[in-house]
């Protein structure tokens, strides 16, 4: 699935392409996302301009100048990409948007159709779609005491911790593990184990890796394009995830996998110092 900086880089690509142009006419294909279309967003929808597209969390929301909004979500194989009108549509598109340039087309696909496209009305309707009670602070946003008060109330492990969107927005498994890695920290530790200082540790290394990640356009790992239809590269530089057997680039020890909270869960034994247990 793709995670906070694979959105980031779909949004980074498109805003260029897409802010200041307005729709010009759009297709719907039969076959249904996460959420249905409805038929009266197509009339809303065309003639109207985007003022500005952002990333909340793994959530794509682009604000249109009657102030609603067409919010994407990529879901575990979507694709949201500027291409030129000629090019031959590919299969699994469900949705395309002509842009008033006449020549580019903004292209939603998705093979296992777990992303959305949806209209929501106004601010108030997006906070609902994106209820905070659902998804907590963005990575970067993180506050000391909330993020130490938040892990050390929880008696998940780390790992389940880190997924969970209601702690903090747009980790996911990948930079879950790339980010315990960074701090030294086993992904079986309670919560509650877990001290001020480790909790400040973590917080600074999610931020580090997904700064590292976003300056490499994410990570390429199954069907992962950017904005542009450009491959991220950051899978080149994982340290933990998908090494299983291979030696840790700190120790040379062999990066172990074990399932945790449902995902698998890669670290090295020896330098995410406690000891590691499968459930």
């Amino acid at each position: 699935m793709p995670e906070l900086p694979e959105v980031e880089t779909v949004v980074r690509d498109l805003r260029p392409h897409l802010v200041g142009s307005r729709i010009a006419s759009l297709r719907v294909s039969r076959h249904r996302l996460r959420q249905r279309w409805l038929p009266a967003w197509n009339q809303l929808l065309l003639g109207r301009q985007v003022k500005e597209i952002r990333r909340r969390g793994k959530w794509i929301c682009a604000l249109l100048d009657d102030d609603r909004y067409l919010v994407f979500h990529l879901g575990m194989s979507g694709q949201l990409t500027i291409v030129a009108r000629e090019l031959p549509v590919q299969k699994h598109t469900h949705v395309i948007f002509d842009l008033d340039d006449g020549v580019s087309q903004l292209r939603f696909r998705d093979i296992r159709r777990f992303g959305l496209v949806v209209v929501v009305e106004d601010q108030a309707a997006l906070e609902a779609l994106l209820d905070p009670g659902k998804l907590g602070p963005e990575p970067f946003d993180l506050k000391p005491a909330y993020w130490r008060r938040r892990l050390t109330a929880t008696r998940r492990c780390l790992k389940a911790a880190l997924l969970d969107q209601r702690l903090v927005a747009g980790v996911g498994n990948i930079y879950a593990d790339e980010s315990l890695f960074e701090a030294g920290l086993p992904p079986t530790q309670r919560g509650s184990q877990t001290s001020a200082d480790e909790a400040d540790r973590l917080r600074r290394s999610i931020v580090r890796v997904l700064n590292r990640a976003i300056a490499r356009r994410g990570s390429s790992i199954q069907s992962y394009v950017g904005g542009e239809g450009l491959q991220g590269e950051y899978q080149n530089e994982f340290r933990a995830y998908g090494r299983t057997g291979e030696p840790c680039p700190r120790c040379d020890t062999p990066i172990e996998r074990i399932r945790l909270a449902g995902r698998s869960t890669h670290f090295c034994p020896r330098c995410q110092k406690k000891a590691v247990r499968g459930r």
